[in-house]
């Protein structure tokens, strides 16, 4: 058992982290101890990591207790919860902006990664035209039917897994027969590693996305969620999401949802964190 405490440079709420990753329900969080249990796959281990929450706002600090490669697990707790990123720098960039309110609001929330490359992928795969809902119902029901459970905390299946699914099979937690087609094929992708998570590190996000859309299934709206909550990458705004054009009806107080054309207008002081307009945006309407 290894135990580690790690302090960074805030803002950083750890509270708004824990409230948005709740609403999953495959998640193991506990809001009144201000901790997470996080299943970490490294290479073919897997390990559950507990990150608990001890500092403030300003001076943030986290326990990281675990059993097993600690540098490699602590090295990955860093990516997925954002702890390398000037939270500082993104707020003071938005207050020059239409949407310092909204920064004001949520200061100091952080982009908190889905806890695995390929799981993220195939979660925005189920995610597909879903109310949010019963996309986390169905991708609950897939993962406690495929995955693995260890200290209570859920593993998705692996890609060797997925791949060996029949459509059938899928098709019994109600997926559609062409997403089950979709979620096998990518499945069988990174089996045989003609998709790589780790060769995506080198490459641009828009080499990333022309990748990612040339495999079926893939359009732009998922290939944008997983640059963002699959690698960290801070400068998406998946524009075709009916949630962020929601948020933004709301926020400027618009009779109708923005168009294409009003919302590339609107979104171009935002960049280079255009992540972080999608998350608030998000955050203001959940």
């Amino acid at each position: 058992m290894w135990q580690e405490t790690i302090s960074i440079t805030g803002p950083y709420d750890f509270d708004l982290a824990l409230d948005r990753l709740k609403l999953d329900p495959l998640h193991h969080v506990d809001v009144n101890n201000k901790s997470v249990k996080v299943p970490i796959q490294l290479n073919s281990k897997q390990l559950v990591v507990e990150v608990v929450g001890v500092g403030s706002l300003q001076e943030p600090e986290f326990i990281l207790k675990g059993t097993d490669m600690k540098e490699q697990a602590v090295e990955r707790l860093v990516e997925i919860f954002g702890w390398n990123v000037e939270l500082l720098k993104v707020h003071e960039h938005f207050q020059k902006t239409e949407l310092k309110s909204l920064f004001q609001q949520h200061y100091g929330t952080p982009l908190v990664l889905d806890f695995d490359s390929f799981a993220c992928l195939l979660k925005c795969i189920i995610h597909q035209q879903l109310n949010l809902s019963f996309a986390h119902t169905l991708t609950e029901r897939f993962v406690k039917t495929f995955g693995n459970e260890q200290e209570g905390v859920w593993f998705y299946p692996t890609p060797e897994k997925v791949a060996g699914i029949t459509v059938e099979q899928l098709r019994e937690l109600q997926f559609s027969g062409r997403k089950a087609e979709y979620a096998i094929g990518i499945a069988e992708l990174v089996a045989s590693e003609k998709l790589s998570f780790h060769k995506m590190n080198q490459l641009s996000d828009e080499e990333i996305a022309k990748e990612l859309t040339k495999i079926r299934g893939v359009g732009p709206w998922t290939a944008q969620n997983f640059l963002m909550f699959g690698l960290g990458r801070q400068n998406l705004f998946p524009m075709a999401d009916i949630g962020l054009q929601n948020a933004l009806k709301k926020y400027y107080q618009l009779d109708q949802k923005p168009t294409a054309e009003e919302m590339e207008k609107l979104k171009k002081p935002w960049e280079p964190y255009l992540s972080y307009a999608s998350l608030y945006l998000w955050r203001s309407i959940e």
